[in-house]
């Protein structure tokens, strides 16, 4: 059994195929991007099948109360869409829209060392947090540390050398 790749320098992972919606072939698909219905801007997708990423055309989407669906061409039965459940939806990452200078896709900072103010290394940037009223940098190292991507705490990012200033104590 192989198992999905996650995001890589290509690929972005913006989704799930997580159920059928109706019998001609829909799908319901649980979506990472922000706002959930901008998944369905991206065409096309790519899903595992047998450890390939294969390219798959979306034909048709829109939000279904809280959901999203979409209808993928090829797939016209619900035996057909049955298949595809559990699927992980990729993108190509140059069909991302261009941000302004300053700006960063949080896949763009995994793995950006982090430093504080004092020039202690923190460790690496591991993984982001939506609290509701901000962002969360979640860096591991030593200990693991849990730090609102905002002002005043965020210092700088170069994204040249991968690293990032933080306004945070090691301890802390």
């Amino acid at each position: 059994m192989s198992s999905a790749p996650h995001s890589n320098e290509k690929k972005l992972l913006v989704g799930k195929i997580n159920g059928f919606f109706g019998i001609q072939g829909w799908v319901k698909v649980f979506s990472y991007t922000k706002p959930r219905v901008n998944i369905l801007s991206y065409s096309p997708w790519s899903i595992d099948v047998d450890g390939e990423l294969q390219r798959i055309e979306i034909n048709n989407g829109r939000e279904q109360s809280k959901t999203i669906v979409a209808h993928i061409k090829g797939i016209d039965t619900r035996e057909d869409s049955q298949k595809l459940i559990g699927k992980d939806i990729y993108i190509d990452k140059e069909q991302l829209p261009e941000l302004k200078k300053g700006e960063y896709y949080w896949h763009e900072l995994i793995g950006f060392e982090v430093f504080n103010q004092k020039k202690e290394k923190l460790g690496l940037v591991d993984y982001f947090v939506e609290t509701g009223s901000n962002n969360v940098l979640v860096v591991k190292g030593k200990k693991e540390h849990w730090i609102p991507y905002i002002e005043p705490y965020l210092v700088s990012v170069d994204s040249i050398n991968k690293v990032i200033f933080v306004d945070w104590d090691k301890d802390f």
